[in-house]
């Protein structure tokens, strides 16, 4: 109940902070909105030259891409920690974190929320709708439950990623160009797996799941039976990366040493 209730009081002040400046909030909508349009402009184009891609139609593909927004939204929302090592190792900020009497990660996807992410949230399901309507999909009583599920397990598979990356931190506090990097790789988690090489594909399975924040669960409602198995994995997944997370992320705090000389 103590976590629960820090987490609804950060949230109002953030609402309270972000509502002061109504006009950068709308303009930073519009632009994400904007950013999303050309992702899905560069589908359309893709599949102005080719009817299929390795099997996948253009709107089991624009499905795709309208899923791993939700996932991806709720990800962009909490865990925005993309310079967790410039800010809160080199400059010295986790000397006041760890002053708290509150879990240090807890306290850092706290300061770090941006709320306005989680629109994105409605251009995904926007996009899974036009894409559904198209295919002729239905739904059983059951979908939404196991779609909470699985767009819980996919925004859990980029946190527990990212998290881990961040803990890097606690052992070189050299800022590293891999967080970008992993953004753009986990882009491919967008896509079908079977377009890419064997090991690709192993890669964004095991190593780094980004294929379970996009295909694996959307196989799963487009009714492709032969990813089933993967789909229904995704929860366990997420919640399996995340704990290791944490794991990592403690096991970092324990080698901190703060920003002295």
């Amino acid at each position: 109940m103590f976590y629960i209730k820090m987490f609804t009081q950060y949230m109002g002040q953030y609402m309270k902070t972000r509502l002061q400046y109504r006009t950068d909030l709308v303009v930073e909508f519009l632009s994400d909105l904007l950013f999303q349009a050309v992702n899905l402009v560069f589908i359309l184009v893709v599949f102005g030259h080719t009817q299929l891609l390795a099997g996948w139609s253009r709107e089991e593909i624009i499905f795709i891409y309208g899923f791993f927004l939700v996932p991806y939204a709720i990800f962009s929302a909490f865990f925005n920690i993309w310079d967790f090592n410039d800010r809160y190792i080199i400059k010295g900020e986790m000397d006041r974190i760890l002053t708290r009497p509150i879990h240090s990660l807890f306290q850092v996807i706290l300061e770090r929320m941006e709320l306005e992410s989680l629109f994105g949230m409605i251009t995904g399901v926007s996009i899974m709708i036009y894409a559904g309507i198209r295919l002729d999909l239905t739904l059983s009583w059951y979908d939404p439950i196991l779609f909470l599920l699985m767009v819980i397990g996919g925004a859990l598979v980029y946190g527990g990623i990212f998290v881990m990356l961040a803990s890097i931190g606690f052992y070189s506090d050299a800022k590293t160009a891999i967080m970008p990097m992993m953004y753009n790789i986990g882009n491919y988690g967008r896509y079908p797996v079977d377009i890419y090489n064997g090991v690709i594909r192993f890669v964004l399975t095991w190593i780094l799941p980004f294929a379970f924040v996009g295909v694996y669960p959307s196989a799963y409602f487009l009714g492709r039976e032969e990813w089933y198995g993967y789909a229904f994995l995704t929860p366990v997944i997420g919640v399996a990366f995340f704990l290791i997370a944490i794991f990592v992320w403690n096991q970092g705090v324990k080698q901190y040493r703060g920003a002295g000389n």
